[in-house]
């Protein structure tokens, strides 16, 4: 999506690194990145892919603990990333919301934000969710087979778009 719409950005429940690893760059990993560690001691966050860690638990040079660069239950968000965050969903036209419960504050506030801003939501989802309600347009399935047949028409009605000059 981002090779055909270059303003697109992805904001990430998911720790699991993939998005990154699948090329995209304008990310905002909101709960952070498993194959990143931050010392507890400094608070330096640096890549480690070392599978399996030659030591448990793993240490920084510094010799304090490093643990997953993530976000446990009870901790607060980077706010450098939810701020990012905000700014971007208040500014988009299109919101897709994949595969996500909408329940877990205070991303599942971001559909809202995004509709009172005049963003179109669109969200894709095995079921519904508390959502489903006030989205401009709900799909319930596979995301990965949902969102090609999406990314399709969304291509075909920009095509169309620029024929008629708009």
């Amino acid at each position: 999506m981002e090779r055909i719409f270059p303003s697109c950005s992805l904001i990430t429940q998911n720790v699991d690194g993939l998005h990154r690893r699948a090329g995209t760059t304008r990310l905002i990993e909101i709960h952070g990145n498993l194959w990143q560690v931050r010392c507890v001691r400094d608070g330096q966050v640096r890549e480690d892919t070392r599978c399996p860690l030659p030591k448990i638990p793993p240490r920084c040079g510094c010799g304090a603990l490093l643990r997953p660069h993530v976000i446990w239950f009870g901790e607060s968000l980077d706010q450098e990333d939810l701020a990012r965050a905000y700014g971007l969903i208040e500014e988009c036209d299109l919101l897709l919301v994949v595969g996500t419960s909408a329940v877990v504050q205070p991303v599942a506030s971001f559909p809202l934000i995004a509709k009172q801003a005049g963003a179109f939501v669109v969200e894709v989802n095995m079921e519904p969710t508390p959502l489903s309600s006030i989205a401009d347009a709900s799909f319930h399935g596979k995301a990965g087979e949902i969102l090609p047949a999406l990314l399709e028409k969304i291509k075909g009605y920009r095509r169309k778009s620029k024929k008629r000059g708009s």
